[in-house]
């Protein structure tokens, strides 16, 4: 009979303090987050992890690519979205672009791949389809399989940047070499694996996978050369938010933009605001 009195109190206590605690965690001030994939990989995560242990917010960032962060926002799936383009005509008025830092494109290729340099006019003939083959730029006899990143909505951050920056606003050649995948992590990914893969991405996250960064021209993409305008292909990076946001994400944003933020950007390996005049 005894252990059935204590029993009794004890279960009271017991679902009270996990009511306490689920009402407590619902309370708790919390952001969401998702979008491009460089940002997610090349900072935004870190960062968001950071935020989380200085002030208590929760922050939950997923990928998925520009197309999907605009789309979740816009729907109010998220509070806030990453992007590495800005603003196309079409995309909603309601949202606001900020640039919260640097980055620039770059082409990978198999870390087995022989090939350490690229030319500007070798890259525009893979994507015109004059160049099918590596061993025309004394690669391996292998056909070029190129990979690229593409939504069934808006245009994704890298193709963007890709046309707007490289092509002359032209797009790709559609071929048979040419495999498109819904998101740049995707498209990483299959470089990693596929010994004749090729594909353009951004260095804030291509320099976090297992791939070979080529130079353009003899030139490297290091944090100094995209700085000083050396390496020709910087773009900035952006986070997405409405135009009426609110308090907390006011906040984080703020920080984002901080002496700090910026700081722990650069730490990062992703070229913060402050070093490009």
């Amino acid at each position: 009979m005894k252990k059935r009195h204590i029993a009794g109190p004890f279960l009271i206590l017991l679902i009270i303090f996990m009511l306490c605690t689920d009402i407590f965690a619902a309370s708790s001030p919390q952001l969401s987050g998702s979008g491009c994939s460089v940002s997610n990989l090349g900072y935004l995560k870190d960062l968001a992890k950071e935020y989380e242990k200085k002030t208590g917010v929760k922050m939950f960032i997923r990928g998925g690519g520009t197309v999907m962060g605009m789309e979740d926002l816009h729907s109010g799936k998220v509070d806030f979205a990453a992007s590495c383009r800005g603003r196309k005509p079409g995309d909603y008025d309601d949202t606001e672009f900020i640039r919260v830092a640097w980055d620039a494109l770059v082409f990978i290729a198999h870390k087995s791949n022989p090939l350490d340099n690229i030319s500007l006019d070798s890259i525009t003939n893979i994507y015109s389809g004059r160049i099918t083959s590596w061993k025309e730029l004394n690669g391996p006899n292998e056909p070029i399989k190129v990979f690229i990143s593409r939504q069934p909505k808006g245009l994704s951050g890298v193709e963007g940047s890709l046309k707007d920056l490289v092509l002359k606003n032209q797009s790709p050649l559609k071929a048979s070499s040419l495999v498109y995948l819904a998101s740049t992590a995707l498209v990483e990914q299959m470089v990693e694996d596929v010994p004749a893969g090729f594909a353009t991405s951004g260095v804030s996250s291509s320099r976090k996978r297992d791939v070979k960064i080529l130079k353009v021209n003899g030139i490297y993409p290091t944090k100094e050369n995209i700085a000083s305008g050396r390496y020709p292909f910087r773009r900035p990076l952006y986070l997405l938010i409405s135009k009426n946001p609110g308090k907390e994400l006011k906040k984080f944003i703020d920080y984002v933009l901080s002496k700090e933020g910026q700081g722990l950007i650069s730490s990062y390996g992703v070229v913060p605001l402050m070093d490009v005049k």
